[in-house]
């Protein structure tokens, strides 16, 4: 290539470098909007789901009330109260292991 052809393509190739990098530019922008967008989805989901797990911890605290498992084992397994002549004391033993001398 000789200088003439160097100096007919140098505006061609300047051109072509500032418009790909405006597309460029133009794509990285795209791209952080759709990431925000993304990130934006996932923060409501985990707010959600966050609400969702102390739903279900209020639910459960209040399934397992002694009253109310108090109540169930009554009415509906015909457990009863315990009373104190129920109730077995155990000593504590000694260590089960033997020292040899």
């Amino acid at each position: 290539m000789n200088s003439h052809h160097v100096k007919q393509l140098k505006p061609f190739l300047s051109l072509s470098f500032v418009i790909l990098t405006l597309f460029g530019l133009v794509f990285i922008k795209m791209e952080e909007r759709r990431l925000s967008y993304v990130v934006l989805k996932l923060t409501k989901e985990h707010k959600k789901t966050i609400e969702i797990k102390k739903q279900k911890e209020i639910t459960l605290a209040k399934l397992t009330r002694p009253q109310l498992l108090e109540n169930m084992a009554k009415q509906k397994l015909t457990l009863k109260r315990v009373t104190p002549a129920q109730i077995i004391h155990l000593t504590p033993t000694h260590s089960l292991a033997r020292t040899n001398p």
